[in-house]
C-alpha cells in the first residue's frame, strides 16, 4: 500500500504567489501585444511610449516567442504546481528558458531601449524568481509531493 504525502502549507503560499506573478507577466505580454502605446504610456508615465512600442515590435520574432514562452509557461507551471503536478517543473523550467532567452537578446543584441525605458533590476528579479520557482518545484518532485 502506497503511503500519501501530504501538501506542505508552503506549497498553497509559493504556488498561489507563483500564479499571481506569472498571471501578471500574462496581463503585461498580453496588454503590451494588444493596446501597446496606449498600455505602456499607463504603466510608465513620462516614457516615449511609441519609442518603446517600435522597440518592441523591432525584436525577431524568435525572441518574441521567448518572452511567450516565458509568461505562459510560467502561469501553466504555477498552476501545475498548484495541482501537484509533475508536470510543473518541465513547464517551469521551459518559463526559465524562455525569459533567458529574451533577456540575452535584449543585453547583448537589441538596440539601445528608449530613455527610461532600462527595466532597472526587473530583468534580474524576473530570472531569479524563475530559477527559484525551477529550484522549489524540483525539491517537491523530488519529495515525491509532485505525483
Amino acid at each position: 500500500m502506497a503511503s500519501r504525502i501530504s501538501t506542505p502549507w508552503h506549497l498553497w503560499l509559493v504556488g498561489g504567489l507563483a500564479t499571481l506573478w506569472n498571471g501578471f507577466g500574462c496581463f503585461d505580454y498580453t496588454m503590451t501585444n494588444v493596446r501597446g502605446t496606449e498600455y505602456i504610456g499607463s504603466m510608465m508615465p513620462g516614457l516615449d511610449a511609441e519609442a518603446m512600442m517600435a522597440w518592441i515590435n523591432a525584436f525577431p520574432a524568435w525572441v518574441h516567442a521567448g518572452w511567450a514562452v516565458g509568461v505562459w509557461f510560467g502561469l501553466i507551471g504555477s498552476i501545475l504546481l498548484l495541482a501537484r503536478s509533475r508536470f510543473a517543473l518541465p513547464a517551469l523550467i521551459a518559463s526559465l528558458v524562455g525569459a533567458v532567452v529574451t533577456f540575452i537578446y535584449q543585453f547583448t543584441s537589441a538596440p539601445e531601449a528608449p530613455q527610461g525605458a532600462d527595466g532597472g533590476a526587473m530583468p534580474l528579479a524576473i530570472i531569479a524568481i524563475a530559477v527559484a520557482l525551477v529550484a522549489y518545484a524540483a525539491q517537491m518532485k523530488k519529495r515525491g509531493v509532485l505525483r
